[in-house]
């Protein structure tokens, strides 16, 4: 990509490779600028490297025909190995009449463009800094022009939120140590500042600087861009443009295809392109639909593809119908995936995707974009779909625990379905959001989200969406301590889908009733009331949320003193939690059981426990609870 770093590394690696006698016959550098309007010929190339090898006036050939001849005839003669630098070069015709013709010496070439067609070419490709290196790179910069400036080390928050604002590209960071060495007395945190209020990083740091790099270079960022843009033929160009306008920074095939309105091989084969170019980055996922492959945009490349579609009407048009494409195929396929993680034997089977696990898979690699496409429901155009692609997403994100993602999800579509005068879809949304809340722990905010919901509904005479806010809300009510409101909550939603005989939400509400009815004393209401979810559930084949009522069935049946049916309990609860790999819940068994052990005096046994409840969450991605159950795991010993 422009702006890496490719010249600084090659010739850096070239006076490594010289300090260690490597090139005892020298070295050659010719810029080729490839990316200029007017780039260099290999004709022009080789009059420099000839004159450079002392062949220059009455003893330069006349054609250019003798002057290769005269050229790697020289470098054939050389008694020691020489290293020729080809810099930039953006088409093969530029270096391959410049190769020496012989395996003694060795060439290093630098382009933005992969030359896959050439054989005998070890190509490496160069990423962006990790971030120390980052932070490094403005530091020693800071330091080589004033070793008493200490602001790396007063602010090293806001030196790593700079080198992100960066992109960790070579260039922008070295455009931002430049800006801040003239203005030596702020701080880094005002170039952060000044960054974040523009909104455009690449505006702010080639407008702040006027220096040049050690080769003579403009530091400017977007004439960068510009020439690897303008370079593109029109289908590519008009991929990058539209691929700038995705919700995240990183699309899988299938995405992409939908966002330019391609199939997914003609998507593909230009994505390969742009890869090839050095413009977008292939990165190679697990498994999935669109073969693994997840393709990334750098966030400053992302800034100017913006801009690029900004300047123009049509491309602005286009644009927006684009986004409305692939927020059309987000929630078409979240949908599908939704289905498979709410599916069980005895529904019909779900399409799109081969079962549960591939349907996670793909949530997993576009979760990214599908929060930020909801983020699009405040524009009149998306709001009805961006507010039902929020409705699928609730079930997954839950089951990942990723709170915060689903209240952003949630408070977006509440927000468009006010703002649109959608009553019914700001229910779902509300009821959604206190889900969301209570599973952030702001159990306050959340009762009063899911009385709102419930208020709405009420309003609507819509009895069913109302059951099943009752039963959100007495979980809300019971988190917060209010077990006897928890209990009538869940009572009224029992009621309503009784009447609605809707088994599987009644056994929902039995289940649900049993874990308040337990915490307000009235065990042996709680065990009737697992028992009777249990049963529908099984009934239905639900299994997992059978496995959930056989788990707060154990929880009663400790409290009723009933041990070794409530080790049962715990222990078919862990098998369906594992059968469905709901790791996060398998932990919370395994961390009862281990309770249990150690109430009964078995610490080996607790031990045992607490170490698996470990692994399980863990697995879950919740590492705070990890260190939990490891702790408790050590205090056994």
């Amino acid at each position: 990509m422009g702006g890496i770093g490719k010249t600084a590394l090659a010739v850096e690696t070239a006076h490594q490779a010289c300090a260690r006698d490597w090139f005892r016959g020298g070295t050659l550098f010719v810029d080729l600028r490839g990316y200029d309007d007017d780039p260099v010929t290999a004709d022009q190339a080789v009059l420099a490297l000839l004159d450079a090898l002392g062949v220059r006036g009455p003893d330069l050939p006349a054609s250019a025909v003798r002057q290769y001849d005269a050229y790697r005839r020289l470098l054939a003669e050389r008694p020691h190995r020489m290293l020729l630098i080809l810099d930039n070069a953006s088409d093969p015709a530029q270096y391959l009449p410049l190769l020496p013709g012989t395996d003694r010496h060795r060439v290093l070439i630098t382009s933005r463009d992969r030359p896959d067609s050439l054989t005998g070419v070890r190509l490496i490709d160069l990423e962006t800094l990790p971030p120390d290196d980052s932070a490094a790179l403005i530091t020693r910069a800071l330091h080589d022009a004033d070793d008493r400036d200490d602001r790396p080390s007063r602010e090293p928050a806001a030196l790593r939120e700079l080198t992100s604002l960066c992109g960790h590209l070579p260039l922008a960071l070295q455009i931002a140590a430049a800006m801040l060495r003239r203005r030596r007395t702020r701080g880094i945190a005002s170039l952060v500042t000044e960054i974040r209020q523009a909104g455009d990083a690449m505006a702010t740091l080639d407008n702040g600087t006027r220096g040049t790099d050690q080769y003579g270079r403009s530091l400017v960022l977007r004439p960068v861009l510009e020439t690897s843009y303008r370079r593109l033929p029109p289908d590519r160009a008009r991929l990058l443009r539209l691929l700038s306008l995705a919700p995240s920074a990183e699309t899988g095939t299938e995405a992409v295809a939908a966002l330019a309105d391609l199939d997914t091989e003609a998507a593909l084969s230009l994505l390969e392109d742009l890869a090839a170019a050095c413009l977008v980055t292939p990165v190679r996922a697990d498994e999935g639909p669109d073969g693994g492959v997840r393709w990334r945009l750098h966030d400053l490349v992302r800034v100017f593809g913006v801009g690029v579609v900004a300047g123009d009407v049509g491309w602005v048009e286009e644009g927006e119908a684009a986004r409305g494409r692939v927020l059309d195929f987000y929630y078409a396929w979240a949908d599908a995936a939704d289905d498979w993680l709410r599916w069980f034997p005895g529904r019909g089977m779900p399409g799109r995707f081969g079962g549960r696990a591939e349907a996670l898979r793909w949530l997993d690699g576009e979760r990214a974009g599908l929060v930020a496409a909801v983020g699009w429901a405040e524009r009149e155009p998306f709001a009805d779909t961006a507010v039902r692609l929020a409705a699928c997403l609730g079930e997954y994100l839950d089951w990942r625990r990723y709170f915060d993602d689903w209240v952003v999800v949630g408070r977006a579509a509440v927000e468009a379905a006010h703002r649109f005068g959608e009553r019914t879809d700001e229910a779902i949304a509300w009821d959604h959001l206190g889900g969301a809340l209570q599973g952030a722990g702001r159990v306050v905010e959340a009762i009063e989200a899911l009385t709102r919901a419930r208020d709405l509904h009420q309003a609507a005479g819509d009895r069913r969406r109302e059951a099943f806010v009752w039963n959100n809300l007495g979980l809300a009510l019971r988190r917060a301590g209010r077990v006897e409101e928890a209990i009538e909550a869940h009572t009224r939603a029992l009621d309503l889908h009784r009447a609605a005989r809707n088994r599987h939400r009644e056994a929902i509400a039995w289940d649900n009733l049993g874990l308040a009815l337990r915490e307000a004393g009235r065990v042996a209401e709680a065990i009737e009331a697992h028992t009777r979810a249990r049963d529908l559930y099984h009934a239905v084949g639900d299994r997992l949320r059978e496995a959930r009522a056989w788990h707060g069935l154990g929880l009663a049946l400790w409290a009723a003193g009933r041990v070794a049916k409530a080790v049962e309990g715990y222990g078919r609860a862990l098998e369906g939690y594992r059968e469905f790999e709901d790791w996060y819940r398998a932990g919370q068994v395994l961390h009862n059981l281990a309770a249990l052990h150690e109430d009964a005096g078995r610490p080996a046994e607790a031990r045992t426990c607490w170490l698996q409840a470990a692994g399980a969450y863990a697995q879950a991605g919740d590492t705070a609870e990890a260190d939990r159950a490891r702790t408790r795991t050590e205090e056994q010993q």
